[in-house]
């Protein structure tokens, strides 16, 4: 795990601090009574930019060298990652620059732009918006600071490990969106270091979630992405991975995967009946555990992770019509073929 520690986690929330917002947590009766669990939320979508990306991006631009600032930063992003570290890189007054896909939703593409940052819309991928950031990385000397695989990324994002083992101290079970593995590596991390019984379980979508088929292979793989309602966990985890890959193997204990019709449940209850907006990624907990998914949760927190959803979609979806993502782009693509 390289230099990532408890002792990594725990400078970089002294060094946060000032720059984020602690966020609460708050029982659910709702879900508790529905899983025979004392289930808890710990509600990060209420972070500033409406996502834990800040977290980490934070951690990253204030980690690096005067040089590097003045160089710049890039990245790669779905939105939130780009969310937090246009947000990051403009308050310690640094240049960014990310470049996204054309999968990503228009209001991730405005808030991004909303905190200052420069945004280029390259391919259908974030491989292929990859190609652009190693250009910027080459050519203008900017650092590029990734979505997960990187030690003060997941450094940061293990912050939210610590406050929410303070939170709860007795907690059992934690329930952690999973993408590209930065946010499950740190939060695991924090946990296990404090109670290693502590149990981990990442839960993604059921199409196009590349952690989850990696780990089946034993290595990281290309998997193809797919539209989804969970948007935020779409994208690959890097052939070439360094850290979250066997952070995951070593520290995850199980991986469950949620239908898009148990995302958009997830949504309509965290509106309905915990009175929260959150965006598909962010109820992918809350999907397993209306599910049935989660044995045995016991005292279990759901980690809900961002709030950055498109609200005439989330209007559509509490509203109670079925939305499925993926039937929709590919009608759309097949009328201008």
């Amino acid at each position: 795990m390289g230099s990532i520690s408890l002792a990594a986690i725990e400078k970089a929330r002294l060094r946060i601090a000032p720059f984020i917002r602690q966020t609460p947590m708050v029982s659910s009766p709702s879900l508790s009574e529905r899983t025979g669990g004392d289930i808890h939320l710990k509600l990060e979508q209420l972070q500033i930019t409406g996502s834990f990306k800040l977290r980490g991006a934070t951690n990253a631009v204030l980690s690096l060298s005067e040089d590097q600032k003045a160089n710049g930063v890039v990245g790669v992003s779905t939105g939130n990652h780009g969310r937090g570290l246009a947000y990051a890189a403009h308050n310690a007054g640094v240049k960014c620059i990310i470049c996204m896909s054309e999968l990503v939703p228009q209001n991730k593409v405005d808030g991004i732009r909303s905190h200052g940052a420069e945004v280029r819309i390259i391919g259908r991928s974030q491989d292929d918006a990859q190609v652009e950031v190693d250009r910027l990385v080459t050519e203008e000397g900017m650092t590029m600071l990734p979505p997960f695989d990187h030690e003060d990324i997941i450094a940061g994002q293990g912050t939210l490990g610590l406050e929410l083992q303070e939170q709860l101290p007795d907690v059992e079970t934690v329930l952690v969106p999973l993408s590209g593995g930065g946010l499950i590596s740190g939060v695991a991390l924090a946990l296990k270091a404090k109670s290693p019984a502590i149990r981990i379980i990442g839960v993604s979508m059921g199409h196009g979630a590349t952690m989850h088929e990696s780990q089946r292979a034993g290595k990281p793989i290309l998997v193809e992405e797919c539209p989804t309602l969970a948007d935020s966990l779409g994208g690959g985890i890097g052939l070439n991975n360094r850290y979250t890959f066997q952070m995951v193997k070593e520290l995850v204990d199980d991986i469950v995967l949620v239908t898009e019709t148990e995302i958009a449940e997830a949504i309509r209850h965290a509106y309905w009946q915990e009175k929260l907006v959150i965006e598909g990624s962010g109820s992918v907990g809350i999907a397993a555990l209306l599910a049935g998914k989660i044995e045995t949760p016991g005292t279990c927190v759901s980690l809900i992770s961002g709030c950055n959803i498109d609200m005439k979609l989330h209007k559509r979806l509490i509203d109670g019509e079925n939305v499925d993502v993926g039937r929709e782009q590919l009608e759309a693509e097949a009328r201008h073929a």
